[in-house]
């Protein structure tokens, strides 16, 4: 099935995750959708993108997936959210594309990040493509809402080299209506993350209006101070890049006349997280 569904025009690697897909994998039969997601043999992907500075440290390589449960308000790459959007890839073709950047990746601290999408809905093939990263001596990470964290087991956990974690907003009402999700899941994720001293970078957008209450601020940074295994936080202002596939997907955007915060309101961001004594950028 996989040899099959793989014959696909598109190529695997994309200059930006930005670049629109949609339907690359269509014309995979819901039957093998299900084996593929149960065995972890095959995943859908979105794309790979190389030279990442952004997505982890060092230069990485982004292998984004396609599929997620939330519907973030601000997300810009809604063509992620199905996962037949994207290209049916076995663990072995996407094995082999890592394989050409290992040496490099090594020499410029870099390594393999798993993006989305929100990557543990595709928890086997995420946990098995990361295993051979690591059997190349690749250093691993993932990006994620934290939200299926519980599909991954302690061992799985334990090589990973980086959990990169989003936390959306403060609060369930808050946070249900800024992803459609509860944010309960992924508060837990964190702390087991923490239980396991596993390494935590948090990712937190600001949206003026929307993530900016000086409270849930506060709240957010007092809850990654206590956690002790969180390494930096990273505050990444609202953008409109992604504005685009939303109009091409025939999307409701309710964010498109939605400013991006000045950089005197990221500072001030940025400033209530190091007071509780985090690093943050």
């Amino acid at each position: 099935m996989a040899e099959k569904a793989e014959l696909k025009p598109a190529s695997i690697e994309a200059n930006s995750p930005f670049d629109m897909r949609v339907h690359l994998g269509d014309d995979v039969p819901e039957t093998d959708v299900r084996s593929a997601l149960a065995s972890g043999d095959m995943g859908f992907l979105h794309s790979f993108t190389t030279g990442s500075a952004v997505d982890g440290p060092g230069i990485r390589v982004v292998a984004w997936t396609t599929g997620c449960m939330w519907r973030c308000m601000y997300c810009h790459n809604p063509d992620t959210w199905t996962m037949r959007n994207g290209i049916p890839v076995s663990v072995t073709r996407a094995a082999e594309q890592l394989r050409k950047y290992r040496y490099g990746l090594k020499v410029m601290s870099g390594g393999l990040t798993i993006s989305g999408g929100e990557p543990l809905m595709q928890d086997r093939f995420v946990a098995k493509l990361l295993a051979e990263a690591k059997g190349m001596g690749v250093h691993t990470s993932i990006e994620t809402n934290g939200y299926y964290g519980e599909r991954l087991t302690d061992a799985e956990l334990g090589s990973i080299d980086l959990v990169m974690l989003g936390i959306k907003a403060w609060g369930d009402e808050r946070h249900k209506h800024l992803t459609g999700r509860e944010h309960g899941p992924t508060l837990d994720f964190a702390r087991r993350l923490a239980a396991l001293r596993r390494p935590v970078w948090i990712r937190f957008v600001l949206v003026p209006g929307l993530t900016d209450d000086p409270a849930d601020l506060a709240s957010i940074a007092r809850f990654a101070a206590g956690l002790g295994n969180v390494e930096r936080v990273e505050v990444l202002p609202f953008h409109q890049l992604g504005r685009y596939k939303w109009q091409k997907l025939g999307i409701p955007y309710k964010l498109q006349d939605q400013e991006a915060p000045t950089a005197e309101a990221a500072d001030r961001a940025v400033a209530v997280f190091r007071a509780e004594g985090l690093t943050a950028y």
